[in-house]
């Protein structure tokens, strides 16, 4: 049995250091998700929020504006001018 704890000994260095990183990464997480949700209570950031989802709104608008089937309509119209010449 004490055989099989000396292979763990080289081992342990890389599992410290593996801990190490995932717990500063969990540290990290944890600062950045309170951080958002203190945002989230603050009037400025409510107030960009309806913002950016009053802009999300206008882009679709303009996108369908955009992709509309009206440049095959003004093609057709202009080819219908042409032959009343």
């Amino acid at each position: 049995m004490f055989d099989e704890i000396w292979i763990l000994i080289p081992l342990a260095p890389f599992l410290l250091g593996g801990f190490a990183i995932w717990s500063r990464h969990k540290q990290k997480e944890m600062e950045l998700g309170g951080g958002q949700q203190r945002m989230l209570g603050e009037p400025d950031a409510l107030r960009m929020h309806e913002e950016i989802r009053t802009l999300k709104d206008r882009i679709q608008v303009l996108e369908r504006i955009a992709t509309e089937n009206n440049a095959a309509n003004d093609i057709n119209r202009q080819i219908e001018q042409l032959r009343d010449r």
